[in-house]
């Protein structure tokens, strides 16, 4: 008995040290915690995000540089009351979208279109935006027209645009400030910008130039002039109850999507709503900082995606998005898509309609959506 005591604590002490190593090479479950939506965005760090979360670009046929729909703004006092704040803003197409911008105040924009040329667009008016202290210095800068005397930060849109449409193009400032505006993006942002990238933004640029505050939807190659709104009548069109909410109606709506605009958070993608990339990165990119997308216009797109199964790829790329019970679609819907629509006034072609995300998301995966039709059923 007395012989065994040795060979017993050999044993334990053994087990001991076998215990001991056990534990050192455990290593304990890690758990990461998503970080938040930064305040700024790095040059490069944003510009990377525009490579890697864009797809080719893609056809559509009309160039597009301003919206056709009047009635975009009517929906925003009931989103103000239904959508979280300091959200995540997911659009696609022009300057529409920041009138949702300036209006929902996101903490970050990121705007999604098939055509690459719509990405060089808001590069344009992202120099644009960041070299204009004000709405008067950003419209003489837009249509290449020298700043007419008189103008503050009280002036009203209409007196923007009535003290602008007196005012001759000049071609020296448009060749200065294109030149301006490409030097802003390659050399003080470092965005390597291509050749077709540089003739791209100045075909746009120029259509501004030339058309001034009357450029419409149907400018440049869709073909002549057609019954859409101007610039300047969407920038002086109202929310329906009399109060002008876009981006140019006060001061402070200018200077919130300006401010976005200096930190890199509106950020320009080319995709497709049915592509296997754009959404798709955008909705990994915002669950890794623990963001949740809060409203998504959609314009019209839909409309096209439902001309073959392009809608259901797109609807499963939305089910992939983080979101919650406030999270809203935006939809423009035109009276000659097949359906019914009741017009909200006289003069208007199309309206403007919400839809909780959430519920079109369970309605596609229980087989609810078929047609186009559902979809404008269900919204309001």
């Amino acid at each position: 008995m007395a012989a065994d005591r040795p060979r017993r604590s050999a044993y334990l002490a053994t087990a001991a040290l076998l215990l001991l190593f056990g534990s050192l090479c455990i290593t304990p479950a890690v758990h990461v915690t998503p970080s938040q939506l930064p305040a700024r965005i790095g040059d490069r760090a944003f510009w990377r995000m525009v490579v890697d979360f864009s797809e080719a670009g893609g056809f559509f046929r009309s160039d597009n540089l301003i919206s056709n729909e009047k009635t975009f703004q009517q929906v925003i006092p009931q989103l103000q009351r239904t959508v979280a704040p300091a959200g995540v803003y997911i659009g696609v197409g022009p300057d529409q979208n920041f009138t949702y911008i300036a209006a929902l105040r996101p903490r970050i924009a990121f705007i999604v279109d098939i055509r690459r040329q719509n990405m060089l667009l808001h590069l344009m008016y992202k120099a644009l935006l960041e070299q204009s202290p004000d709405r008067a210095a950003f419209l003489s800068r837009l249509f290449s027209r020298a700043q007419p005397a008189g103008l503050s930060a009280a002036s009203s849109p209409r007196e923007l645009f009535d003290a602008y449409g007196s005012v001759e193009p000049s071609n020296e400032l448009f060749e200065r400030n294109l030149r301006a505006v490409i030097d802003w993006l390659v050399s003080n942002h470092e965005f390597p910008l291509t050749a077709s990238d540089r003739q791209s933004i100045e075909y746009v640029y120029r259509s501004f130039y030339s058309a001034g505050p009357n450029i419409r939807y149907s400018f440049g190659r869709y073909g002549g002039w057609r019954p859409f709104p101007s610039y300047a009548d969407l920038m002086m069109e109202t929310d329906g109850r009399g109060e002008n909410r876009g981006y140019l109606a006060t001061e402070a709506n200018f200077q919130t999507l300006r401010d976005l605009e200096q930190r890199n958070l509106v950020v320009p993608l080319v995709g497709d709503f049915a592509g296997r990339t754009a959404l798709r990165s955008v909705g990994e990119y915002l669950r890794s900082h623990n963001a949740t997308v809060t409203a998504f216009y959609t314009s019209n797109v839909e409309q096209y995606l439902f001309q073959n199964n392009g809608w259901r790829r797109f609807f499963s790329n939305v089910a992939s998005l983080p979101l919650d019970g406030t999270s809203t679609f935006i939809r423009a819907y035109f009276n000659n898509a097949g359906y019914r629509l009741q017009a909200p006034g006289p003069g208007f072609r199309s309206a403007t309609l919400l839809d909780p995300i959430a519920d079109l998301v369970t309605a596609f995966n229980e087989g609810q959506i078929r047609n186009y039709g559902d979809v404008i059923e269900r919204s309001h």
